[in-house]
């Protein structure tokens, strides 16, 4: 890492969106990952629709759409872009008593859709929460990461 500079910061110290005005327009992808974990009982009224809010995972999976959409609003830097492709898929894990969230997002521009991915995720873990905290308010949201990404001029990555 060492010469790397924060691309985010001007010579100053300042926040600055970094300008992308001069990149190729790319394919670009990225997919990130997140958990919630919660008692037995919880999973089993999300997977049985027994919620009185509803349809858990069908909420947060369109909470996760409407975040990966709108994250130039929520985090500062982000550039707004016109998403091509946003994907959300939640899987419940009984041995585990989870859901485990990931999303795929995808995008023909000038900068990477990692953070949106990034924001899918986390806005589908809060929704599943948000859901369900009347009846399991000790539900723990984490491990949530990029897993890879596609395109553009750092290429391409995928976690170990």
């Amino acid at each position: 890492m060492a010469g790397k500079k924060l691309t985010h910061l001007d010579d100053k110290g300042a926040a600055r969106m970094v300008d992308v005005s001069e990149k190729p327009v790319t394919s670009r992808s990225a997919t990130a990952k997140g958990r919630v974990k919660m008692k037995a009982a919880t999973l089993k009224l999300i997977l049985d629709d027994g919620l009185k809010k509803g349809n858990a995972l069908e909420v947060a999976r369109l909470a996760g759409i409407m975040a990966a959409k709108k994250t130039s609003d929520l985090v500062p830097l982000c550039h707004p872009l016109a998403i091509s492709k946003v994907e959300v898929e939640l899987r419940p894990d009984r041995k585990s008593n989870a859901v485990d969230v990931e999303a795929t997002v995808k995008v023909s521009g000038q900068t990477g859709v990692e953070m949106e991915a990034l924001a899918a995720v986390s806005v589908a873990c809060l929704t599943l929460y948000d859901m369900a905290k009347a009846v399991d308010r000790g539900m723990v949201i984490g491990d949530i990461r990029l897993t890879r990404k596609s395109g553009g001029k750092s290429g391409d990555y995928k976690a170990k």
